[in-house]
């Protein structure tokens, strides 16, 4: 991926973490204990001062209840994936049942 570079995804990531987080009303310190790792670690996360591995972004994604789109959508230039993320925003805040009402309008369409 040119122009993008690997401080730009970690201070994307970042500033995304950091925001669940305190949307969660988290501490980095109980963060950090409920993934088992250290509150500098967490820190340098939040900071961008340190990337993540994947397992990481994945146990902070479930965790803190981010979907990739939240993660990824601003480093995505392929138009057909930006309708895809933007079709996933817009369902977002939707009940359960109505995502699973919506679910079934797809099934619907996808045999058409």
């Amino acid at each position: 991926m040119e122009g993008i570079t690997s401080e730009q995804i970690n201070k994307k990531f970042g500033k995304t973490f950091q925001e669940y987080r305190l949307k969660k009303n988290l501490t980095q310190e109980k963060l950090a204990e409920e993934l088992s790792k250290s509150t500098k670690t967490i820190s340098q996360l939040e900071t961008a001062k340190d990337g993540t591995s994947k397992r990481t972004d994945i146990d902070l994604m479930n965790f803190l209840g981010i979907t990739p789109n939240i993660l990824y959508k601003d480093f995505i230039t392929n138009k057909e994936v930006k309708q895809k993320i933007e079709l996933s925003e817009k369902i977002e805040n939707l009940s359960p049942e109505k995502i699973e009402a919506l679910l079934k309008i797809v099934d619907v369409f996808k045999e058409l």
